[in-house]
């Protein structure tokens, strides 16, 4: 597994796969394995060359305690440096939750670094994070965990081992109130799939940006809480296969012709 040094944080990151360039960017307390958990890499590995990031304060990359160390645009930062080390220029984005937010941050600091971005159950409006950090301040990874499963959350057992080497004070760091990045819609070029599943908190926010940027996509997944909208990959994957293959246009179509 290759790893860089991007500022004094160590970054890990793995690309399988052939095709055009998909960063992947998870959520908050997964890391780059939790896409194969849930089938998004066989599913998309066939026709793109995946870039599996551990974000900064997961998975095998550093985790710092100060929250100062978490700000979006040293987490954009990571993905740029990434990017350079594979001597990649531009690649298409896709990112759930934590990693959706970071695409908004993509949009605002990297927009010349990015093909297209698909972002999930992720808005980029204030947020003060108030919920997630008191999860994780002054907790175990057991409790959380045991709390989880006891909401219905399933996890393998390789996940279990996964999730139990999360450091809560990292965790909580990490989990800083979100400022608002309202602006940055109006000037996002790239195509852009933003999706969220329709019992989840974060839906209408979500809904509201796809509608700020133009010619965005949306997609509500039904039924499906925040969690949810990234583990049932079977619903989300055939709007990000859709959006990232895009069919290629009938024998009887034409393209339209430029006004």
């Amino acid at each position: 597994m290759p790893y860089l040094n991007n500022s004094g944080i160590g970054i890990y990151y793995r690309t399988e796969g052939a095709g055009s360039p998909v960063v992947l960017m998870h959520g908050t307390s997964g890391d780059m394995e939790t896409w194969r958990d849930y089938g998004y890499v066989d599913a998309l590995n066939q026709s793109h060359r995946l870039i599996l990031i551990d974000s900064r304060g997961h998975g095998h990359s550093d985790k710092p305690h100060d929250p100062a160390t978490y700000t979006l645009v040293q987490r954009v930062g990571d993905i740029v440096a990434v990017l350079d080390a594979l001597e990649i220029r531009k690649a298409h984005y896709v990112g759930y939750s934590m990693g959706g937010w970071i695409g908004f941050g993509m949009a605002k600091h990297a927009p010349d670094r990015v093909l297209s971005l698909s972002l999930g159950g992720a808005h980029p409006y204030e947020d003060s994070m108030k919920m997630q950090r008191d999860t994780w301040a002054g907790r175990t990874t057991a409790d959380v965990l045991a709390q989880a499963e006891a909401d219905g959350r399933a996890f393998t057992e390789d996940r279990r081992v996964r999730y139990l080497a999360n450091d809560p004070q990292a965790l909580a760091a990490l989990c800083g109130p979100r400022e608002n990045n309202e602006a940055v819609l109006s000037g996002m070029k790239m195509p852009c799939l933003i999706y969220c599943g329709d019992a989840d908190p974060r839906h209408p926010l979500a809904k509201k940006a796809a509608a700020a940027v133009t010619g965005a996509k949306f997609a509500s997944l039904p039924g499906l809480d925040h969690p949810a909208g990234f583990s049932e990959s079977r619903l989300a994957l055939p709007h990000l296969r859709a959006f990232l293959n895009p069919s290629p246009l009938r024998g009887d179509q034409q393209p339209a012709k430029p006004l």
